[in-house]
């Protein structure tokens, strides 16, 4: 069974955190482009936003962006 969109984005970007290309401190995209860059609506995006969140992965800064927590 194929992945979700959403799926797939949180699966791209925790990889790219457990990798190390993501560090610690790091700012993701912005929503305007992960939506580009993976060709998902807006849900897709804040869903994986909001997942990544919720496991710790990232925190966002209200009118600043999401950033790569320390593990």
């Amino acid at each position: 069974m194929p992945k979700s969109k959403t799926q797939t984005l949180i699966d791209d970007i925790s990889g790219q955190i457990t990798s190390g290309k993501l560090k610690p401190g790091d700012q993701l995209p912005s929503t305007a482009e992960l939506r580009q860059q993976y060709g998902v609506s807006i849900t897709v995006v804040r869903n994986a936003i909001q997942w990544l969140k919720a496991v710790g992965l990232v925190e966002g800064l209200a009118g600043v962006g999401v950033f790569v927590t320390e593990k």
